[in-house]
């Protein structure tokens, strides 16, 4: 898995670790919400098996889907960049031309002038091209929250310019500028699709292993790794007490994983407190377990894997 996806290399052990650390810090607890939820030796190594085990369905998804660093494919922003060269190659020649022009048809006395007036018009127009560049470059960078630039891409994406023979090039043609327009991520709507099926992918996998008794519901509690608690999550909807208690604890760890992450292409790590923030935040809107989430933190789950020891 590490091999077909290194991008996300370490993130099933170090999940495995935030859920074994959690399942043996809810059972030592004597009182609270999960004073009578108890975790066998077994049962830590099913949570555990089905933690090193919740992405195996990503060998079902496209390597350039699973590696994709930013909201557009190297080649595509490649091609972008070579038709914003020749559009700056295509003002530079059309104010050559009308100098050219000028000269044909006027008195040389007058031309410096003339110049120099095309000169700055031309690097107005010179400097708007790199200015709608430098808005496409920033808006190819993918965002944690909902942001960017959508309104100016839009304008960029209505300009053409006239290519020998009269046909029309667009600045932006509409599946860059769908990409670019993703307002949460890198993905769009077909390739998170793609990314979603990985879960559906490991359960078919992991149904398929002739697991013994004590390791039964390994697929169950990885097949449920993305639910929400609020029956938003994938790929079943479930909702609720519908949801396993190993299956939400692999939920808050997989997502601390993911914001944490030193080795994520498409976005920066967070620190440990902001991330725990955004948990914070999921669980009051009642899409993580606020009560295991407690846990994770008041008994510092979270900094299992900052520790060289096992």
């Amino acid at each position: 898995i590490e091999q077909r996806d290194p991008t996300t290399s370490g993130h099933s052990f170090r999940v495995a670790e935030f859920c074994v650390g959690l399942a043996k810090a809810v059972d030592r607890l004597s009182s609270g919400n999960f004073a009578h939820n108890h975790f066998s030796a077994d049962q830590i190594r099913e949570i555990h098996y089905a933690a090193l085990l919740h992405d195996f369905g990503k060998v079902g998804v496209r390597e350039k889907v699973l590696v994709k660093a930013k909201k557009l494919y190297p080649n595509e922003r490649e091609l972008i960049e070579w038709r914003f060269r020749y559009i700056r190659l295509a003002v530079e020649k059309h104010y050559a031309d009308k100098k050219l022009r000028y000269l044909k048809n006027n008195d040389r006395a007058s031309y410096a002038e003339y110049e120099e007036l095309m000169n700055r018009e031309m690097q107005e127009r010179l400097n708007e091209v790199d200015d709608m560049m430098r808005v496409i470059v920033e808006s190819d960078e993918p965002t944690v929250v909902e942001a960017g630039n959508f309104e100016k891409l839009e304008q960029i994406a209505r300009k053409k310019i006239r290519l020998p023979g009269g046909i029309m090039l667009p600045f932006l043609h509409e599946n860059e500028l769908i990409s670019l327009s993703i307002r949460r991520g890198n993905l769009n709507q077909q390739e998170r699709l793609e990314i979603e099926s990985h879960v559906s992918h490991t359960y078919r996998f992991l149904i398929q292993i002739p697991w013994t008794g004590d390791l039964a519901r390994v697929p169950d509690i990885a097949h449920g790794h993305h639910e929400k608690l609020d029956g938003s999550g994938y790929p079943l909807g479930l909702a609720g007490d519908e949801i396993s208690l190993q299956t939400r604890m692999m939920t808050i760890a997989d997502i601390y994983d993911a914001l944490t992450a030193p080795d994520r292409p498409y976005k920066k790590s967070l620190p440990a407190e902001n991330a725990l923030d955004i948990l914070k935040l999921e669980a009051k809107e009642q899409r993580l377990d606020e009560r295991l989430l407690n846990v994770f933190i008041e008994s510092e789950v979270f900094r299992v894997t900052e520790s060289p020891w096992t």
